[in-house]
């Protein structure tokens, strides 16, 4: 497909590749400007590292273990919007990944979906788990819960620097029963 640039009046060809990616299928579109400018090993290995590191914010909640942000996140890390009470940066994503291990102890996210460009990962996935511990004060009801999450990435030298989310909440509370009290 032709991409109209109004102001110039270039054109640009992008090419979409699609990759089985185990049970989610993983869409890549680049610009034919990056063949020119990278080889194609160097851009495999960007790619990778960077969808690697969005997995690992994943596996931070899945795997019980906030400090794996270390590792993955910028220090200037802007997660948009932030969570009541959250703090910037890594250090303020820590006590939102034990809010949610606390609430689910059996938490487990599952990526479905990545779209992914140089520089950015868009991502499709949902969170479930037995609500066994108190979230937004609501107290714990035993029940096994899945809700959607749909994330969007920048990633810069390997680094997860700016994450825009929406997490389906009026979902996981209609299956809860309840919604967190007012006031």
């Amino acid at each position: 497909m032709k991409i109209h640039n109004s102001n110039n009046y270039l054109y640009k060809l992008f090419v979409g590749l699609i990759v089985p990616q185990r049970a989610h299928w993983h869409f890549l579109l680049l610009s034919t400007d990056l063949f020119m400018n990278m080889s194609t090993t160097d851009l495999s290995k960007q790619l990778r590292t960077e969808l690697t590191a969005v997995q690992t914010l994943y596996r931070a909640f899945s795997e019980q273990n906030p400090d794996l942000v270390d590792a993955v996140l910028a220090p200037e890390w802007d997660d948009i919007p932030l969570a009541p009470g959250q703090g910037p940066g890594p250090a303020g994503i820590k006590p939102i990944i034990r809010m949610v291990v606390a609430a689910f102890p059996d938490v487990h996210i599952t990526i479905h979906d990545t779209i992914q460009e140089p520089g950015k990962v868009g991502v499709r996935a949902e969170i479930s788990g037995t609500h066994l511990g108190e979230l937004f004060g609501i107290a714990p009801t035993g029940k096994k819960v899945n809700f959607r999450l749909h994330e969007f990435h920048t990633v810069a030298n390997g680094l997860v620097t700016t994450t825009w989310h929406m997490e389906d909440w009026f979902g996981l509370f209609l299956q809860l029963g309840q919604f967190p009290p007012q006031g």
